[in-house]
C-alpha cells in the first residue's frame, strides 16, 4: 500500500465503492479516517477489503437523500471528496432524468451541507465530457459544449458542467475551498462498468471478437489510475494553489485511436483476437486529450505510466479476476 502523504484527516467521500473512488480510498486509509457515503451502484472489488478497514465507516445511502446525508457527517471534517454520480454513457440515453438529478441535485445537497463548515478543501469531480466532440489539447480556458438538447449524449456533460458551476458559486459566496478536477479516460486494475479498456480486454483473454463503433479512429489521451491518483492528491497538499480552479488531470502521452488500443491490448494478451467494425449507434466523441499545463505549472502533476506497461497491468488483472 502506498503510503499517502495525507495524514491524520477526517476525510469524508461520495461514490467512493467506485474505480476511481476505491483506489483513492486505499491510498488514504492508512493515516487517515475515511467516510465513504455511496449506494453501492458501482461496487469495486477493492472496497470488499477496505470495508473492513479500522479506519474505514461504510454509509449505503443515497446522494439524494439529504436527512441522511446530513446525518452520516461527522462533527469534524477536514476534506470532503465529490465522487458521487450517475455515469456511463448508456445512462445517459437510458435514465437521462436520473442523471441530471443525482448529479446537479446531489452536489447541491452535498454543498449546502458544507457551507458551513471549515474545511481545508473540497474537491469536485467534473468531466472531460463538457468539451464536446472535439476536445483536441483542450485547456480549462477553453470553451464547454453541452451539446443539442434533443441528444440525450450530453445529458451527463451538462450535468456535470452545471455542478461544476455551481461549487465555484459556492466557493465565491460562502468561501467553500473548492477545486474541481475533469478527469480524462481513466484506466487500470479492478475497473469494472463500461471502459474499453476493460470490455477489449475481456475479449482478447478468451481470444473473442472485439467489437469497435465507427471506423476506430476515435482518439483517447488514457491515464493510468496512480497517475490519476497522484493528481487528486496534489490537489490536496498544494490546496493553497490549488483552491478556487479546475484542473486537467490525464495523460497526453497515452492518446490512442480506438483502433490502435485494441491492437494493443490484443498484443500485450498475446490473443488471436480480430477486429470487427460496425456502424456507430450513437453520438461519439471524435477527439478527447487534454492540455495539463495548468496542473504540471500549479500542482507539479507530471503522469510517468508508460500506456503499454498500464495496458499489460490492466490485462493481468483481467485475467486474474474474470468476470
Amino acid at each position: 500500500m502506498i503510503r499517502s502523504a495525507v495524514k491524520g484527516k477526517n476525510i469524508f467521500i461520495t461514490g467512493g465503492s467506485g474505480f476511481i473512488g476505491s483506489w483513492l480510498i486505499e491510498r488514504l486509509i492508512r493515516d487517515n479516517k475515511i467516510w465513504c457515503y455511496d449506494n453501492g451502484r458501482r461496487f469495486s472489488p477493492k472496497v470488499k477489503e477496505l470495508i473492513k478497514h479500522k479506519n474505514m465507516t461504510f454509509i449505503k445511502g443515497d446522494i439524494l437523500d439529504v436527512k441522511l446525508l446530513r446525518k452520516s457527517f461527522p462533527k469534524k471534517i477536514d476534506i470532503v471528496i465529490h465522487l458521487a454520480a450517475i455515469a456511463g454513457v448508456s445512462s445517459y440515453y437510458k435514465i437521462p432524468y436520473e442523471t441530471m438529478k443525482v448529479n446537479l441535485i446531489g452536489t447541491y445537497n452535498l454543498l449546502e451541507i458544507i457551507k458551513d463548515r471549515k474545511l481545508d478543501v473540497f474537491i469536485d469531480f467534473s468531466t472531460s465530457e463538457v468539451y464536446g466532440r472535439n476536445a483536441r489539447n483542450v485547456t480549462e480556458e477553453d470553451d464547454t459544449a453541452l451539446g443539442p438538447i434533443s441528444d440525450l449524449r450530453w445529458t451527463y456533460s451538462t450535468s456535470k458542467i452545471a455542478a461544476e458551476r455551481l461549487t465555484h458559486c459556492y466557493h465565491r459566496k460562502f468561501g467553500i475551498p473548492a477545486v474541481s478536477i475533469r478527469p480524462f479516460n481513466v484506466y487500470g486494475p479492478f475497473q469494472i462498468g463500461e471502459g474499453a479498456i476493460q470490455i477489449f480486454a475481456q475479449k482478447a483473454l478468451k481470444n473473442d471478437t472485439i467489437v469497435i463503433h465507427g471506423d476506430g479512429s476515435q482518439v483517447r489521451a488514457w491515464c493510468y489510475i496512480e497517475d490519476f491518483l497522484d493528481g487528486v492528491m496534489r490537489c490536496i497538499t498544494k490546496r493553497k494553489k490549488a483552491i478556487g480552479n479546475t484542473f486537467n488531470i490525464g495523460d497526453p502521452s497515452g492518446a490512442l485511436t480506438i483502433k490502435d488500443l485494441a491492437q494493443r491490448i490484443v498484443r500485450v494478451s498475446g490473443s488471436s483476437s480480430k477486429l470487427r467494425f460496425v456502424k456507430q449507434p450513437r453520438t461519439d466523441v471524435d477527439f478527447r486529450i487534454p492540455d495539463i499545463s495548468k496542473a504540471k505549472r500549479l500542482l507539479g502533476f507530471k503522469p510517468s505510466m508508460d500506456i503499454t506497461e498500464g495496458l499489460r497491468r490492466s490485462v493481468e488483472w483481467y485475467k486474474e479476476n474474470p468476470f
